[in-house]
């Protein structure tokens, strides 16, 4: 009899909760955002910039989730030395580039979307962004309340990223991936 009642309480509280998650992630979206903006306007200079950034994004986005899906099937194949180192070169190189977007002083108008869930444990935050007179479409994938990827005007990051590193890998395995990621970085600043 018991079970008779519950079920129904069940299968009503499961919109709820996937409802809430969807909430949450755009609550946390926006969080970062906001701490992204206050750190840049203090940070007195671009050059400065990616090295008080990093702690910032390191609370919200999954570089190594980020990492193993750019680099691939390979991934398996890396020592966790590798592994860690790869994912260190990878992310100075996401958040150069990141940071290098920035103009002090100068925020984007953003207008957060519904998120959406495509997948199970995945939320999907769609925004539109204007910053220094141009629009973007702007979609952050997020895992575990944590950004996995970011979808500019449909070209997702991880995507561009695993052309480029599984063709490394291919040539030169794991040392060629940490090699290409080490020419990149050098090259970035």
């Amino acid at each position: 009899m018991t079970l008779r009642f519950l079920l129904p309480l069940l299968l009503a509280a499961a919109p709820l909760a996937a409802s809430a998650q969807l909430a949450e992630a755009q609550t946390r979206l926006k969080s970062a955002v906001t701490e992204v903006l206050t750190v840049a306007d203090r940070a007195g200079s671009r050059s400065s910039l990616p090295e008080k950034l990093r702690p910032v994004l390191n609370k919200y986005v999954s570089f190594e989730t980020m990492t193993k899906r750019a680099v691939g099937p390979g991934w398996r194949q890396f020592t966790p030395a590798q592994q860690q180192q790869a994912t260190q070169l990878f992310s100075t190189l996401i958040i150069r580039s990141y940071s290098g977007k920035f103009t002090p002083g100068e925020h984007p108008a953003i207008t957060y979307q519904t998120a959406v869930s495509p997948a199970a444990g995945r939320v999907d935050v769609p925004t539109s962004m204007v910053y220094l007179g141009s629009q973007y479409s702007v979609t952050y994938r997020m895992e575990q309340m944590r950004i996995t990827d970011v979808v500019i005007e449909g070209v997702s990051l991880i995507a561009n990223y695993r052309s480029q590193l599984d063709a490394q890998f291919k040539k030169g395995g794991a040392n060629g991936v940490i090699s290409s990621l080490t020419q990149s970085v050098s090259r970035a600043q």
